[in-house]
């Protein structure tokens, strides 16, 4: 059986698991299914499609279930070795460069959600509360141009406000860390709708 949980700790993993489009081969495979199969549920080539079975088998995320005679052909049945993927956060090894990552922000993601759990786990011994602040909205942005000119504001208030504030000599503060993250808003659509979109998304 897929374990539950499968945490990805190497950089070169992390790497070949984000590329396009795998993560949904990945949950498509939850239950075993062949390249041929997968390649008339999403509509793109066969070829494509066990191109990336090979990777994700190559790293471990992907295995064999069974091989199955069709004439004079074998095909392989393969499924995903986890129900859940995680990168873990020193797996990103991400510099300012990665900014733009969406490797770097499923590391940092990650990380945030370790830390969490533990600070969890140490304030429910105390009988503490943790103090921590959560900001969310979305944006419409009109043009490529006009995200990319947001994400610099952002970066310089931010580092305004993060100069103004902190304090490396304070007698009994406490360092905070801050996370500010953008990525695509997901569509609540008619299932049919939302199924028909996902078996026509490009795999590179």
């Amino acid at each position: 059986m897929p374990a539950a949980l499968q945490i990805v700790q190497s950089p070169d993993k992390a790497a070949v698991l984000l590329q396009s489009g795998r993560l949904d081969l990945l949950e498509r495979l939850a239950e075993p299914d062949s390249a041929a199969g997968l390649a008339r549920r999403l509509g793109i080539p066969r070829q494509k499609v066990n191109y990336h079975l090979r990777e994700l088998e190559r790293e471990g995320f992907v295995e064999l279930f069974e091989e199955r005679r069709k004439g004079n052909c074998i095909e392989r049945v393969v499924r995903a070795t986890a129900r859940e993927f995680l990168v873990a956060p020193h797996a990103g090894k991400a510099t300012v460069a990665d900014r733009f990552s969406a490797a770097y922000l499923v590391s940092t993601a990650a990380r945030a959600i370790r830390d969490l759990a533990a600070l969890c786990l140490r304030a429910g011994r105390a009988g503490k509360r943790i103090a921590t602040l959560t900001l969310e909205t979305e944006i419409r942005f009109a043009s490529a141009e006009a995200r990319a000119a947001f994400a610099e504001e952002l970066t310089a208030s931010i580092a305004q406000l993060a100069a103004k504030y902190h304090n490396e000599r304070a007698e009994g503060g406490r360092r905070f860390r801050l996370i500010a993250a953008s990525y695509p808003a997901l569509k609540m659509e008619d299932p049919k709708m939302e199924k028909s979109s996902n078996e026509s998304a490009n795999l590179e």
